[in-house]
């Protein structure tokens, strides 16, 4: 249209009157059709008319519907209504019956179970075991969680006291049968004692253990429910339990104390008549490595403190009894192999009886677990802060252990006391023993009873075994040396050898190598100090003597048994040998040859005062015939003379024991050809070309030596 009308835009105007023409005509077209359709809306308005009527009709008929589902509805609604009151009244039903279920389920007790509570048999494993389970079942009764509202119900108040009296009737009843059954065994084990205390063994227990933890379900169970009864039952089981205990334990150690005081009868006996043998220690040594591990022997006692001659010391050993210490050098193997067994053997019973009795208080009373209840013996020994109900198991185990056993650690100090007293030096045994035990009961358990007890028991060996060190000491401090024979080796000198062999012995691999070693220091210190105590105040024998036999035959000991805590000690016993060993020799050769000695004493003098050596022989005393006139005196026979009665007089000074004799012969040799020697050289010095000699040689004199030791 835009296309024909392309002038519209020049010509707006005529633009808008050609389109006013062309809408006219439109409307014409439009009115002439529209009267032509006339009829076709006359039947359209009739149908409308019909249509009308059909939805009154339609209207009416709806109505009708409308008044017939109101009707419905009200009673679809009361249906509703009663459907729901069905379904609340179903929903309770179904509460009610579980509720009802979970009361029988959970709050019946069979008929059996309650009759294995009233009367059930307590002695047959079979009524044991039903009496387990009724007692189970009982608890699972009493301990259900009632809901809110069960405990109003007549029902289940009558079951609660129901099961009360149930509980109660089958405790006592319990109660009364375990009291029975611990007064019994009280009271039965006494005829069993003799011939268990003859053969040094304690009774078993283990058949009353064995029967008795058939019942620790129903102790678990008493321990739960009722804790007055648990407490009255470990209370009586405690008290009788201790009562038998101490009557075997008491016959037990009064076997062990006779067959210890045998011993001692028997060694005492031994004392008064016979004298020690010299091959006594040999022997024992021998038995100390031969008796399958036990440790046996014997040993001299420190306490042999009386210095005495080589010859007769042994013999006068009787009489160190005023003393009134009993010396373990008087034991012989067997005795000490006797009182050794015997004191294992009391060890190797208790041991074994004492572990039995804790596991089976641990396993019958229920006391593995926490918390544990207290039995009322061991509340008074808890502090006051701490519940009954959390005191811990161990701690009630060991006291009630404590009340058991309370003779244990009486009787082991009683027989502890008893051996010390048989020998002192039966406390090395006991402490490497007593330790070992404990060692090994540590292990088991640090805090048990027998742990304990043998820590407790150790303290006291470890005293005894300190006191024995100590009166040794003492002993060798209050030496009193003999003015009329030869001192010879000093009898605490032996003793501490001997003694050094036994505890080698005994304390081989021992956990307390420690105290030994600190014993050794004290001992080997005080032994130093009264030999040279002794050497001091000896008038028989010169002190030289005294130091050097002493102390060689303290080197000789120390450098055999190789105590590496000595080591010291033994380069100073050494030490000290060799010095006296070369002043005794010094000493002893200034005698042979004395004028001769002491004129070269004044040459030596002479030229230390300034005047020159080949001057000395214009000195009037010492001039060359004062020189010769002094070597006349002194011809080899006379010389061999003078070395012939130095020999007897060393042999005099020496003991026999030590076999020094040839030792201290040779040094003198040695010592006499230095001399000689030192005589040649200033006799070259001090009197050049004057040819004067000694009466003998060097080669006359090693055959006066040698011929005089070959004679006698």
């Amino acid at each position: 249209m835009m296309e024909m009308c392309e002038y519209a835009v020049s010509n707006a105007e005529g633009f808008a009157e050609q389109l006013s023409r062309e809408l006219q005509v439109l409307d014409g077209a439009n009115i002439q059709s529209i009267m032509a359709s006339e009829k076709q809306v006359n039947i359209l308005m009739q149908l409308l008319d019909e249509a009308l009527g059909e939805v009154d009709t339609i209207e009416g008929k709806l109505s009708s519907y409308e008044e017939m589902l109101q009707s419905v509805k009200e009673q679809m609604d009361q249906i509703s209504q009663s459907n729901r009151h069905i379904q609340i009244s179903n929903s309770n039903n179904v509460k009610l019956l579980d509720e009802i279920q979970f009361l029988v389920n959970y709050m019946d007790l069979s008929k059996g179970h309650v009759r294995a509570l009233q009367e059930g048999d307590l002695t047959s494993p079979k009524g044991i075991e039903a009496c387990i389970n009724a007692s189970e079942a009982l608890s699972q009764c009493m301990n259900v969680a009632l809901r809110p509202g069960h405990e109003k119900l007549m029902a289940v108040t009558q079951q609660q006291l129901l099961f009360a009296e149930l509980r109660d009737t089958f405790a006592r009843r319990l109660t009364n049968h375990l009291n029975n059954v611990f007064v019994h065994q009280g009271h039965d084990q006494s005829s069993t004692l003799s011939q268990h205390t003859a053969e040094l063994s304690l009774p078993k227990h283990s058949p009353l253990h064995r029967d008795l933890l058939r019942y620790s379900k129903l102790m678990e169970w008493l321990k739960n429910t009722h804790r007055e009864k648990y407490e009255g039952l470990s209370r009586t089981y405690v008290d009788y339990m201790s009562r038998l205990y101490e009557r075997e334990i008491k016959d037990f150690f009064e076997v062990a104390k006779i067959k210890m005081a045998g011993t001692a009868k028997e060694a005492k006996g031994k004392f008064a008549t016979l004298p020690r043998k010299e091959s006594a220690l040999k022997q024992e040594t021998e038995s100390l490595h031969g008796s399958s591990g036990k440790l046996t022997g014997s040993t001299s006692s420190l306490n042999k403190l009386t210095v005495q001659g080589s010859n007769s010391r042994r013999s006068q050993s009787s009489s160190l009894l005023d003393m009134g210490n009993m010396s373990a050098s008087d034991l012989d193997v067997a005795d000490r192999t006797k009182f050794d067994k015997i004191f294992e053997q009391v060890l190797s019973e208790l041991e074994p009886l004492c572990l039995a009795e804790q596991d089976f208080i641990s396993k019958f009373f229920k006391l593995q677990q926490h918390p544990a209840v207290l039995p009322p013996l061991a509340q008074v020994s808890l502090a006051p802060s701490l519940p009954r109900s959390l005191a811990p198991s161990k701690d009630v185990v060991r006291l009630m252990m404590n009340k058991i056993f309370q003779s244990i650690e009486t009787e082991l100090n009683s027989l502890i006391a008893l051996g010390d007293k048989v020998d002192s030096f039966n406390s090395l045994y006991m402490l490497v023993k007593m330790s070992h035990h404990v060692w090994t009961a540590e292990n088991v358990d640090p805090a048990s009873y027998l742990s304990t007890t043998l820590g407790n028991v150790l303290v006291t060996v470890k005293r005894n075994f300190d006191k024995c060190i100590s009166a040794q000491i003492r002993q060798m401090e209050e030496v009193k040396i003999s003015k009329k024979s030869k001192v010879g080796i000093l009898l605490f000198v032996t003793g501490f050898e001997e003694f050094a062999e036994l505890a080698e012995t005994i304390f081989r691999n021992a956990e307390r190598r420690g105290d030994l070693d600190k014993a050794y220091v004290k001992l080997i210190r005080a032994v130093f100090v009264n030999v040279e105590k002794v050497a001091n105040e000896s008038q028989k024998t010169p002190r030289d003597v005294v130091m050097m036999e002493n102390f060689h035959h303290i080197f000789s000991t120390l450098s055999r048994l190789k105590i590496s805590c000595l080591d010291a000690e033994r380069r100073e016993a050494k030490h000290k040998y060799t010095d006296h060993l070369q002043s005794y020799v010094i000493n002893s050769l200034g005698q042979p040859l004395e004028k001769l000695n002491h004129f070269f004493e004044g040459v030596e003098a002479r030229v230390a005062q300034g005047v020159r050596e080949e001057e000395v022989s214009y000195q009037l005393a010492f001039n060359k015939q004062e020189l010769r006139k002094v070597i006349k005196e002194y011809p080899g026979k006379e010389v061999k003379k003078g070395l012939d009665n130095l020999y007897k007089k060393v042999d005099k000074h020496l003991c026999e024991e030590e076999s020094l004799l040839q030792v201290v012969w040779h040094s003198m040799q040695d010592e006499f050809i230095r001399q000689y020697k030192h005589f040649e050289d200033l006799i070259g010095r001090c009197y050049p070309g004057s040819g004067i000699t000694m009466e003998f040689t060097i080669q006359d004199m090693l055959e006066y030596f040698s011929s005089i030791a070959q004679s006698h």
